[in-house]
């Protein structure tokens, strides 16, 4: 039984956490046919708000709860509060924007591969509006406006080369053997957006020792708040949910305002700029760890503990919190960034599949940082990494993380660098509406000098942003 609810947990939450942050988003301003544009870039930082607030009700209250009232109600307050989210979500749904679903994204994707492959030997032409448009048929999946050619992999224009026997004699197209520009562009957009998205998993992988080597850590140090009272090591997490949560709120409430007056853009800075200030911070986290783990050891070797592990190193256990605390600071700033960028770079028609992503470079960081651990175990012969924290070196493990983390640092800058925003086309009616919107949002271009997207009047009245 209680496998069984493990799994039905994890189902639970596999469907919901791609879905609910793409569903939020949707409803601040999709296009110019909603107002509030501009708010949806806060929903994000409310959003891991609620998540990191969440986390700390479970390490506090709920904990708390289940050690001195039982497991029964442990379990059950967290399944009531589930059962009021539903019932409120279920209460509101006549008042929510729902966007309409059109078939499945992920063949539409296979189509563009199959029609690109069957034409591998077709030259591509130089003038794109030699390829497919059909307006008609991409109108379902471009709300926000048809995506606009690019001039990146262009082997898969071939899947929008009109070839004979593609188009039927009642003007229907075989989708299996022609795609619109339209979705050619739908998997550009995922393939572009891959590498960036890579960038997280290494920064995911060094933040997941806070859980298991950093409790080690201080597990063997003073942790005495009064005389009579010590901090569980396993709390010591906190500090990383309390920072980010103070750090959401100042970014958005402080930092956003201030940024405004010299950037002019509503977000403040881009999502591109606030990974990469994430991934610096959580460097500095790293670096801290070594520096403190050094300062633990050299105090344990200086009074004599090296050989008795369960001996209490004579060392503050608060001296861990600037690392916790700049993780949290990073996480504020990566996280939110990296959900916002994969929301607004993806295909209006897959963003819930986009944000799963999100979730997946979590999975895949977890992984990575076992095999990291793994590989150092066995490269040090053990010595790194022991059981018997002092005699180790975890602060050479760590100085190694911290130098995964400038190569990924490094390695974000290029591929940032490299990267092309997407363009759409959108009616000449919305122009206004969507510039005021888009004053919050894809203000990135101008972080893009060379790519920067041209404004003007397209062959069928519409606007080309």
């Amino acid at each position: 039984m209680l496998y069984l609810s493990l799994l039905c947990t994890a189902l639970g939450s596999g469907g919901i956490r791609p879905c609910v942050v793409a569903f939020g988003a949707d409803q601040f301003g999709l296009g110019g046919r909603r107002p509030g544009g501009e708010q949806k870039w806060s929903y994000f930082n409310l959003y891991f708000f609620s998540m990191g607030l969440a986390v700390l009700l479970a390490l506090t209250v709920v904990v708390y709860i289940q050690e001195t009232v039982g497991w029964g109600w442990g379990f059950g307050i967290p399944a009531i509060a589930m059962f009021i989210s539903v019932l409120s979500f279920v209460v509101g749904y006549p008042l929510y924007v729902k966007v309409k679903p059109e078939g499945s994204p992920f063949k539409r994707l296979l189509q563009v591969v199959v029609a690109a492959l069957k034409k591998f030997k077709e030259p591509v032409p130089e003038d794109a509006g030699m390829l497919y448009h059909n307006k008609e048929l991409d109108a379902a999946n471009a709300t926000d406006g048809r995506l606009l050619h690019s001039d990146q992999l262009r082997f898969l224009d071939r899947a929008a080369i009109v070839t004979p026997g593609d188009i039927s004699g009642s003007g229907e197209p075989n989708l299996w053997r022609l795609s619109t520009v339209h979705r050619v562009e739908e998997l550009k957009s995922i393939v572009r957006m891959l590498p960036l998205w890579a960038a997280s998993i290494t920064a995911v992988a060094a933040g997941s020792h806070n859980f298991t080597f950093a409790i080690q850590q201080a597990r063997t140090m003073d942790r005495h708040l009064t005389p009579r009272f010590q901090i569980p090591p396993a709390t010591m997490i906190i500090f990383t949910t309390l920072t980010m949560l103070v750090s959401l709120a100042l970014y958005d409430r402080v930092f956003v305002p201030v940024a405004r007056r010299y950037t002019g853009r509503k977000s403040g800075i881009t999502y591109f700029q606030r990974m990469g200030a994430g991934f610096a911070v959580a460097t500095l986290g790293v670096l801290a760890g070594a520096l403190v783990e050094a300062k633990r050891r050299a105090a344990a070797a200086e009074h004599g503990l090296l050989d008795i592990p369960s001996a209490v190193v004579p060392v503050s256990v608060f001296w861990l919190v600037p690392q916790y605390a700049l993780h949290g600071v990073g996480d504020a700033l990566a996280t939110v960034g990296h959900m916002e960028f994969l929301y607004d770079q993806s295909p209006e028609s897959m963003r819930s599949s986009a944000a799963a992503l999100f979730w997946v470079a979590g999975s895949l960081g977890n992984y990575l940082g076992t095999l990291l651990v793994t590989l150092v175990q066995s490269a040090s012969r053990g010595e790194w990494l022991q059981d018997n924290i002092n005699r180790g070196r975890l602060d050479y493990y760590y100085w190694l993380v911290t130098f995964l983390l400038v190569l990924n640092l490094a390695y974000y800058v290029v591929c940032f660098h490299f990267y092309t925003l997407k363009t759409f086309e959108v009616d000449a009616g919305d122009e206004a509406q969507r510039q005021r919107d888009a004053a919050g949002s894809v203000e990135a271009e101008s972080e893009l000098s060379a790519r920067h997207v041209d404004v003007g009047v397209s062959g069928n009245g519409g606007v080309k942003l």
